[in-house]
């Protein structure tokens, strides 16, 4: 592990293959839709689309050559770099998830991926090893793991919970999905309607290309006087849909996995596209858990888990930081204190006083206002009919009250020991649960209209990427007073080594 070494030579072929992916559009442009074209710009821009091409594959071969890495006790150090010769160094004490992802080519050729995120705000601070044989990733983690656990930064916080003792390794699983869970996943996330952009999208393009209206309007106006016919291909897409819905969500959701053991958290996921995501227990800064309005119905919530540490690889977003997006809300209560046994999860929360209630609906909605006068102004026909801007508009503030009213009624708090927890969100709701040492600033404000009324705001920021931000407003100003003390006692609890 002290050598240092290049990376995989099969990360050549994957940028190629990249660069191929980023070049489809450019070749379908300039040497087939303008095939024939003696166009002066066409003729520069296949000149230019060669030598951007050919110097990229220069570029990508350099690369392969002159980055380098190696590892040593305590750290990663990269190397880049032919005449600009960069090095970088990230200890290991730094890594706060570790993400792999293994996707189809990765498959074919027998390797993966993964990524070392760390908690540094600076860009380029994330370790990506984009090719490795399993075996090599296997090590490295472990080498990393192993490293991170025996470490601690001269800055950060020491609890009693979680002080440094060899953890054991045996991990166990907390959930897989049933067909069941699979079938409902599928609906809640409205996959099942992925077909219909497709057929629009189709539809549009052909009639572009080939000049079909009238043709197609044709076919359309017999099989109108048919109602059976239509009603059979009705049925037909809809089936299609459903079917291309649950077999997505589960080429997406299959496979998934939540198991964890004594020192950390794992989610695996995806049947083609592998990924997993991994995170120390005590790393884990806070717990949110939202419902959007079909999970609300149907009594499901999504579990995330933030780190300091980034959730993605590359430009896809993973989004593996998630417990099952589609858990029962017993379920995911329940899971949590599985999981994370240092964490608690109160059912029963203090609402907000009825005061709040009025200062939420008074408030002004400048978007409101700027709306209607832009329509007063314009007034444009709407469906053809003339004045129908003002239905607009009075739709427009029955949608923000009732938003207003929602997120009064959802709206919860409470302080727990050493735990903050409250429930924010109108259409979607959003639970936040944070331990005191997690938390690294705090927030209590007031404007005149909350000081009349004995309300104040509070705030909490949580270490991550970006920053996590979380509220709540218009709680009693004795609330307040008490979150900033309770705040305050975390110097008590902390100890710095």
């Amino acid at each position: 592990m002290n050598q240092t070494k290049r990376y995989n030579p099969l990360i050549i072929i994957f940028d190629l293959w990249s660069l191929i992916k980023n070049s489809f559009f450019f070749v379908l442009f300039l040497f087939v839709l303008r095939y024939g074209s003696d166009s002066t710009f066409i003729k520069y821009g296949r000149i230019a689309f060669f030598i951007f091409f050919g110097l990229t594959i220069i570029s990508i071969i350099l690369k392969w050559f002159t980055h380098k890495y190696k590892l040593d006790d305590v750290s990663f150090h990269i190397y880049k770099g032919l005449f600009n010769k960069s090095e970088q160094t990230i200890p290991f004490s730094k890594i706060q998830n570790v993400q792999r992802r293994t996707s189809l080519l990765h498959r074919l050729l027998g390797v993966t991926s993964i990524t070392f995120e760390t908690g540094i705000s600076q860009a380029d601070t994330s370790v990506k090893f984009e090719v490795l044989s399993r075996n090599e990733a296997d090590q490295i983690e472990e080498w990393a793991s192993n490293s991170t656990y025996l470490q601690t930064d001269d800055v950060e916080i020491i609890t009693a919970e979680e002080d440094q003792v060899a953890p054991s390794l045996e991990r166990t699983i907390h959930f897989t999905p049933t067909k069941k869970d699979d079938l409902k996943a599928s609906f809640t996330s409205l996959s099942f309607l992925v077909l219909i952009p497709i057929l629009l999208s189709i539809y549009f393009k052909v009639t572009e290309i080939f000049k079909v209206e009238d043709k197609v309007e044709g076919i359309f106006s017999s099989l109108m006087s048919t109602w059976w016919i239509v009603a059979l291909i009705v049925i037909v897409l809809v089936l299609a849909s459903v079917l291309i819905g649950i077999v997505r969500t589960f080429m997406r959701y299959g496979k998934y996995e939540i198991s964890s053991d004594d020192s950390r958290v794992y989610i695996a996921k995806g049947v083609l596209d592998e990924s997993t995501f991994s995170i120390l227990k005590n790393r884990v800064q806070a717990i949110e858990i939202i419902q959007s309005p079909m999970k609300r119905m149907l009594g499901l919530a999504e579990v995330k888990l933030i780190s300091a540490g980034g959730v993605s690889f590359g430009e896809e977003a993973l989004e593996t930081n998630s417990l099952y997006p589609f858990l029962p809300v017993k379920r995911a209560y329940e899971m949590i204190q599985e999981v994370l046994p240092t964490y608690e999860v109160i059912d029963t929360m203090t609402r907000l006083p009825r005061t709040s209630f009025w200062i939420r609906i008074m408030k002004p909605s400048w978007f409101w206002i700027i709306v209607t006068v832009t329509l007063f102004y314009f007034k444009p026909p709407i469906f053809n009919i003339d004045q129908a801007w003002w239905m607009v508009s009075a739709g427009l503030l029955l949608l923000i009250a009732t938003s207003r009213i929602l997120e009064y009624f959802n709206t919860r708090y409470i302080l727990n020991g050493e735990f903050i927890q409250f429930k924010t969100g109108s259409f979607e709701t959003s639970v936040f649960i944070s331990k005191r040492t997690k938390i690294v600033e705090v927030k209590v404000s007031r404007s005149k209209f909350q000081q009349l009324l004995g309300l104040a705001s509070i705030g909490t920021i949580n270490h991550a990427k970006p920053f996590h931000h979380a509220s709540v407003e218009n709680i009693p100003v004795e609330m307040a007073d008490a979150f900033y003390t309770w705040y305050a006692g975390r110097v008590d609890q902390i100890e710095l080594e």
